[in-house]
């Protein structure tokens, strides 16, 4: 498993969540469910961010509960990108080598090789002011595809982009999860995009966080709290 909840525990203030569950290496797993039910906070505990009360995080088979988020194999991702303004796209990607810049030779051909993955290798000396939602978004997925950790965490971060965009995005981090035999874990509002790339799907609802089940099976036949969150069968996407 590349991610096992062990009997986790969280209060914050009225807030509360838990888990137990396991998440299965190398493939994307989403995570669906009403605003405010504990998705992000989910994340955070994975990524580090937040400490639980109780129970255990176990990454890539070590107990990882008390290590900061930069001693865990993870990269994060947020809807805003995270781009610094008065850095170049070059610069920005080379973030994901090295937080100070100083850069070998291999290293900058590695970001040039990034940047030509997702399409922005002749926008390498350009602001992100400059740039699209979409293409500022392509900079945040050359960066992560730099650091190669083997867990990617995204926090719905094509939510702000129209239909067509957002495919094109979630098929290029399936493709270099595939390519880097990473395990995705991804939170979506939208059944479409479970659908499109998710091998299995967790339910979190009320701080609730269900067993992941497999996609499309949950989505054909969801349970009630899912179906009224989505509006009922009729309101899922096939």
């Amino acid at each position: 498993m590349a991610i096992t909840l062990e009997n986790l525990h969280l209060k914050q203030g009225d807030f509360s969540l838990s888990a137990d569950v396991e998440i299965k290496s190398n493939q994307t797993t989403t995570v669906i469910g009403p605003s405010g039910g504990g998705k992000s906070t989910l994340l955070m505990l994975i990524a580090g961010f937040i400490q639980p009360d109780r129970g255990r995080i176990i990454i890539l088979d070590q107990d990882l509960t008390n290590q900061s988020p930069a001693a865990r194999p993870i990269t994060m991702m947020f809807q805003e990108n995270n781009l610094f303004p008065h850095l170049t796209v070059f610069q920005n990607t080379a973030l994901g080598i090295n937080p100070n810049l100083k850069l070998a030779k291999q290293d900058q051909q590695n970001v040039k090789a990034a940047l030509l993955r997702v399409g922005l290798e002749s926008r390498s000396n350009d602001l992100p002011s400059t740039l699209s939602g979409g293409q500022r978004q392509r900079v945040a997925i050359a960066r992560a595809l730099l650091r190669k950790r083997p867990v990617l965490l995204l926090d719905e971060p094509f939510a702000a982009l129209g239909p067509a965009l957002r495919h094109e995005m979630l098929d290029l981090i399936d493709e270099i999860r595939a390519s880097q035999n990473a395990t995705l874990l991804l939170i979506t509002h939208n059944p479409e995009d479970a659908r499109r790339i998710a091998t299995e799907t967790i339910v979190v609802t009320d701080g609730h966080v269900a067993k992941p089940q497999p996609t499309q099976a949950l989505l054909d036949d969801p349970p009630l709290a899912l179906a009224k969150y989505l509006g009922g069968p009729s309101g899922l996407v096939s």
